[in-house]
């Protein structure tokens, strides 16, 4: 397994910081370690492999050139950048009518789950409080509630990581989630 594509989220915070600088290598290994992940949301709004793939390009540029207004208290580095993905493909749709799938209402059904400005300052809160409660977890355990839930590794990808058996992975990852929703009680 390429351990550059599974980066956590710290490292990815690091290779923005780089990139708001003009690390150009920094910029390369950002690419090489999210592309996957942010084209699949493209693609998923695009549903067109070229056409997404163009959208890539595009996103890359923007997160180069917007890398110094990343503030990793509101968002963590791949929400943000899948935020940039999901506007830029939505921007795409809206801009060409005629290469939507079959369901026109597609897009707008999208574009009606962006949060208000209200929903957006609770939502902001809410991540600002779940990151305080997995502050409180173990090292590893914060690392893998991240990677899980926030990177998407699979419980396979993480037993891999951690050299411990999937199960294991499982128990620590059900006891870690008991310990955030104790944490996020009101």
């Amino acid at each position: 397994m390429d351990s550059e594509s599974h980066q956590s989220s710290e490292e990815i915070n690091e290779l923005i910081r780089e990139v708001a600088h003009h690390d150009r290598a920094a910029f390369a290994r950002l690419y090489k370690a999210t592309a996957p992940k942010l084209l699949g949301t493209v693609l998923r709004i695009l549903r067109e492999r070229s056409w997404a793939e163009d959208v890539i390009q595009d996103v890359y540029i923007k997160v180069w050139q917007k890398a110094d207004q990343f503030d990793e208290s509101k968002a963590s580095p791949i929400a943000w950048m899948v935020a940039i993905a999901r506007h830029s493909a939505i921007d795409e749709l809206r801009k060409h009518p005629a290469r939507r799938s079959a369901d026109t209402d597609e897009i707008d059904q999208i574009a009606s789950t962006q949060p208000e400005a209200h929903t957006a300052l609770e939502n902001s809160q809410a991540v600002t409080s779940l990151n305080r409660c997995i502050d409180t977890l173990e090292k590893d355990r914060q690392d893998m509630v991240r990677l899980a839930y926030l990177n998407g590794w699979s419980r396979e990808q993480l037993a891999a990581q951690y050299d411990q058996p999937i199960n294991t992975v499982k128990t620590w990852l059900h006891r870690a989630l008991k310990q955030l929703k104790r944490c996020l009680a009101p």
